[in-house]
């Protein structure tokens, strides 16, 4: 089964070259394959379904031609796009996946996250996540027009980005915003599996460990800032790759 799995594209009208190389992927690689599996934070932001911006409609509609072409579409929410529903799905002809996903991938049952689950010392998201994810919260604020949506979207992202350079000032990046290698091999455990694909840390990279005394991997999908990263099934056969942003 050839599979392509991406995550971290953090989609966003600042940069339409992102875009425009994404929109690419799904012409040229992704209408010869048989799934795509986006990981979480496809967009920057996702203020609803009802967002009316070119960015939206525009990927939207190159994911549902991607869709017609056969290729079926698997999308789990991110940390970004949390707020992805079931009309967004409809339009491009994607299934919505919760967040742990188990499926054969190159002939193993693999485990699909987006990742922020694993980063257990990063008590300050977590409590966030926990908010947003609230089915009330989500009502309240999808109530709200677009204006005030985005308004909020855009002040969440300058907190994230000002935390970030807290935590890279006092030397605790590193360790708070990456997994934790206990909640790694726990949730592997749950789930009976031998190989992990997530996203969501931005260190994209292929790890080898040990469970439970069997060989086991976790592979790490790349964000799409200063590179497009996807990881490509075919057999048995996977490949990490890489290319530098346009």
């Amino acid at each position: 089964m050839s599979q392509i799995f991406i995550s971290d594209l953090h989609l966003d009208d600042a940069r339409p070259e992102t875009t425009a190389q994404f929109i690419d992927l799904l012409a040229q690689d992704c209408r010869s394959i048989e799934a795509l599996f986006i990981l979480g934070d496809l967009y920057e932001a996702w203020i609803g379904d009802d967002d009316d911006s070119v960015l939206a409609q525009q990927t939207q509609n190159a994911l549902a031609a991607c869709r017609a072409s056969g290729t079926r579409i698997y999308v789990q929410r991110g940390n970004r796009d949390f707020l992805l529903g079931p009309m967004f799905a409809k339009r491009v002809g994607a299934q919505l996946l919760p967040d742990f996903a188990v499926i054969s991938c190159a002939g193993t049952p693999t485990l699909l996250m987006h990742g922020d689950l694993l980063c257990t010392e990063d008590h300050e998201y977590l409590a966030f996540r926990n908010q947003v994810r609230n089915a009330d919260w989500q009502q309240q604020f999808l109530s709200q027009p677009l204006a005030a949506r985005r308004a909020f979207a855009e002040q969440a992202r300058q907190s994230s980005q000002n935390r970030q350079q807290g935590l890279k000032d006092a030397q605790q990046l590193e360790v708070i915003t990456d997994v934790a290698q206990d909640a790694v091999l726990a949730t592997m455990r749950h789930y009976g599996v031998t190989r992990l694909i997530h996203g969501h840390t931005h260190r994209p990279g292929r790890h080898t460990l040990e469970l439970d005394g069997l060989p086991a991997e976790r592979i790490v999908l790349g964000d799409w800032y200063t590179q497009s990263s996807h990881l490509a099934s075919n057999g048995n056969t996977l490949r990490l790759h890489h290319s530098p942003a346009p």
